[in-house]
Formats: structure tokens, sequence, C-alpha cells
């Protein structure tokens, strides 16, 4: 071999024996990192936050151990303030399960190069160990669970007013709801969550019934629609009785969301009107043509027949109708003048119902008298009914006329008689005003040859009567 071959082998081995130290140098590197990262977190390393990067696990330990000493729960209140839970108060101490150990295993020593590409990014649910007890003795000596701080929530609600009914807002007040609370406070101690926000997280009593209600805005506007009516009723010198929201809101039930009026107060309503104005076969105070003031008694006083004598005039309400015609003008808000309806009607409302045009009787006076508008007109003597044989005419009341004929025939027993005039005032005793031609009137007759009940008038005056009244013109016999 000549020495140049042998030159040219040599520097190979040289190069080959370089390569192979350097090699070797790097295996010893690697593996060295190797052992290092056996017993070392990678670098970049994060747990729950916190930086690992060439850390034992050990030292992770210690480092979570000191975290958890200085840990500090902010616990944010509804009006801005923060009060604080420390973990020397809660007793708070870290436990060690194993957690940081199992995510080394997750990290081969060998495999340090590679976690260069890889995400070191760990999150793990850290074990602590404090005394419930104390977290809840902690909770309840907070500001916010003391009673003088406290402010109850308070449900929307409507109010009269004087403009009409309206909604005062809720209040949201402050007040914690114990268990929600004590478990947000539990759950952050637990999981090491350093704040909550108690609103957030619905730790509050909240009210029930807020100003948005869909319910409570329909009981306010059912409520303000009916007790928008003002409305009145007018029965005759200056006698008004007003039905505003001050009268309408005593009447008014709650029916589901709405409110509806309880008809048996409107009715008592009603019924007190009734007694108040109506007059109908009720005792009148009546000023003769002499001047003179009686009470007429509507017939009380008769007990000669054996019929119904009582007088049928004067005003008499529907109550029914006129409660319907009250309870459907409230439900549509209505304003203005409401009209009663009567069951039968006088000719004047007011305290007086006779009114100017009425027919007077005196039996003891066997005298007639017809006004026209607060005018005598007609002054006649007549014969009444005979006492003495059980005709006595209808007395001591006020009767109406029922209806007006001429040329009518009056038939009894044992007599048909026709008269020009015909006036019945006391149809069921067929008691009425006519003509008839008799040689006297007045005086004591009445009590020799009387009527048979009837008014008999002398023809002028009858005609003339019977061209002033109309059917239910007050008679007034005494």
């Amino acid at each position: 071999m000549s020495h140049k071959s042998q030159g040219k082998t040599k520097t190979k081995k040289i190069v080959l024996l370089v390569l192979l130290g350097y090699l070797l140098i790097m295996l010893v590197g690697y593996l060295g990192v190797s052992f290092y990262f056996s017993r070392h977190f990678y670098s970049g390393s994060t747990i729950n936050g916190l930086d690992c990067s060439g850390m034992t696990v050990e030292q992770v330990k210690a480092e979570i151990e000191e975290s958890i000493g200085s840990y500090v729960l902010n616990i944010e209140e509804i009006d801005g303030k923060v009060e604080k839970m420390t973990a020397q108060e809660l007793g708070l101490t870290y436990v060690d399960d194993g957690g940081v150990d199992r995510l080394k295993e997750q990290q081969s020593g060998f495999k340090w190069l590679a976690s260069f590409f890889t995400d070191k990014t760990y999150e793990m649910t850290t074990k602590t160990s404090y005394s419930e007890e104390v977290v809840e003795h902690l909770m309840d000596n907070l500001s916010c669970f003391q009673e003088s701080n406290i402010v109850e929530p308070v449900d929307a609600h409507i109010e009269d007013s004087a403009d009409g009914y309206v909604i005062v807002p809720e209040v949201e007040g402050n007040t914690l709801d114990r268990e929600k609370t004590l478990k947000a406070i539990e759950d952050a101690v637990g999981t090491g969550k350093t704040t909550i926000n108690l609103e957030e997280l619905g730790c509050y009593v909240k009210p029930e019934v807020t100003s948005e209600d869909p319910e409570l805005l329909a009981q306010l506007e059912s409520l303000n629609k009916m007790t928008q009516a003002d409305v009145y009723f007018d029965f005759g010198d200056d006698r008004i009785e007003k039905v505003d929201r001050t009268v309408i809101k005593n009447w008014l039930v709650q029916e589901g969301n709405t409110y509806r009026l309880d008809e048996n107060k409107v009715a008592e309503f009603v019924k007190t009107l009734s007694n108040k104005y109506d007059t109908y076969a009720l005792p009148h105070e009546f000023k003769t043509h002499s001047g003179k003031t009686i009470t007429l008694n509507n017939g009380e006083n008769v007990g000669v027949y054996t019929g119904d004598y009582r007088g049928d005039y004067g005003w008499c309400l529907d109550n029914d109708k006129t409660q319907a015609a009250l309870i459907e003008a409230v439900n549509q808000g209505a304003t203005g003048e409401i009209q009663p309806v009567w069951l039968y009607e006088a000719k004047n409302l007011g305290v007086d119902d006779i009114g100017g045009t009425y027919v007077e009787v005196s039996i003891e006076e066997q005298t007639m008298w017809c006004y026209q508008d607060y005018e005598l007109v007609v002054e006649t003597p007549v014969t009444t009914g005979n006492p003495n044989t059980g005709h006595a005419t209808s007395q001591g009341g006020i009767w109406s006329i029922d209806t007006k004929a001429t040329d009518w025939y009056l038939e009894g027993p044992g007599y048909r008689t026709k008269v020009k005039y015909w006036m019945p005032f006391d149809s069921p005793n067929d008691v009425g005003i006519h003509d008839l031609s008799r040689s006297a009137y007045g005086g004591d007759v009445y009590l020799t040859a009387g009527s048979h009940g009837c008014v008999n008038t002398p023809e002028a005056a009858a005609k003339k009567i019977f061209d002033i009244v109309e059917v239910g013109t007050a008679v007034v016999v005494y």
C-alpha cells in the first residue's frame, strides 16, 4: 500500500471519529436534558395560569400552596360594595390529590425537544380544604346580611291618586337568597375563583311583579277605563246624584287580570235612589185650595171598599233597568247625564211631583177644582159616591188620569148610562170623573143620592176639565 493511500484512510478515520464524538456529545447532551425534564416541567408550561417552566413537581405544589395561602375572594354586591373573604379566614389549605404529578407524567423527558412545538397550557382543579361551617359563619357576618342594611323587595302595585289609578314601581331592594349566596361562595372558593358578582349570579330576591308586568298593566287599564266615568242623575229641583270615580272605585271587584263592577253594590246604590226619590203610592204633602197643607196617605184611610184603593200617582224607579243603564255607562267610561228608567211616572220630576196642572176634589166640601199651570181654571160643585151604600169615592190619596174617552157608557148592576166625558182615575174600581145631568150638586146630596163612586160633574165643567187634563194628570181626592 502506498503512503498516499494510507494517508487517505487515516483521514477518513479521523473524520469518522470526530463525527462519532459529536454524536456522542449530542447524545449525552440530549440525555442530560431529557434527564432534567424527567424531573422538571417543560419550558413554557403553565398550570392554571402559573408559569411552571423548569419547576419540579414539588416546586409547583409549593407555588400552588403559596398562591392558595394568599387567596382572597372578592364579593361584589348590588350597590357596588365589595366585601372580602381571605384564605386565613376561610381556613383554606391545599390538598395534594396528585393532580400536578399526573400532569408531569404527561411530559416525557425524552420528548422535550418536541415540546417546543406543542401546547403546554394546563388547567386542573386544585383541590382545597375548608370548613363549610366557617364559610357559612363568614357569610352571615357580611355587611349585606345584617338586618339594618337589608331592604326588602316590593312588588309594583296599583294605587289610587287624585288623577286616577297609577302604577307604583317595584323596589328592587338588596335582600339576598341565603342558599343561593352560600352556594355561590362555596363554588368560588372550591374552584379558586377570586371574584363573584352576586347580582350576575342571581343571588338577590327579586320583586315578583314589575311595572312592566302585562297583568298589572291590564288591571291598570281596566281600572282607569271604568273610573273615568263621570255621570249623574237629575231628579229635579237641583237634586243631583253624581256617580264618579269616588263612588265607582268602591264598587270594583277584581276578576282575574281585570276589574268589574260588583252588581250587588250597584243595586244597593240604585235602591237608595229609589228609597229617596220614589213617590208612587206613597204619602204626599199637599197644599189645598184654601192654603192648608194636608198629608195624603194614598187611600190607606178609606176602608170602605174591598178592592185596592191606594193612590197610583207618583214616580217609581225600575231598579233593574236603571241599574243596567248605570252599569253600561260606567263600563263605557261615559260622561254626562243618565236618564233613570221609571216603572211609573208622574207629571213633574221634582219635590212637588204633581206640578201645576191637576184636579183637586174635596169630599167634605163636595167641590172640585182644576188648575192649569198653577192657575185655577175650574171650580165646580160635584157629587161623589154615597158612603152609606158602600160606594164611597176613593179618597185620601193621589191618582192619575188613566185614559180619556167621549160618548162612553158606564155600566153596573142595574144601570147603563152614557156620558159625554169620561176620565177614569181609579180604574180597578171603575171610579172616575164624568158629566151627569143631576138636579143638584154639592152639599149633602152625596150622603143620600150619591154616585156609585164616581165624581159626578156638571157637563160644562166636565168638558173644560176634559180639555185641560191628559193621561197621567194628578187627581187629588181627600
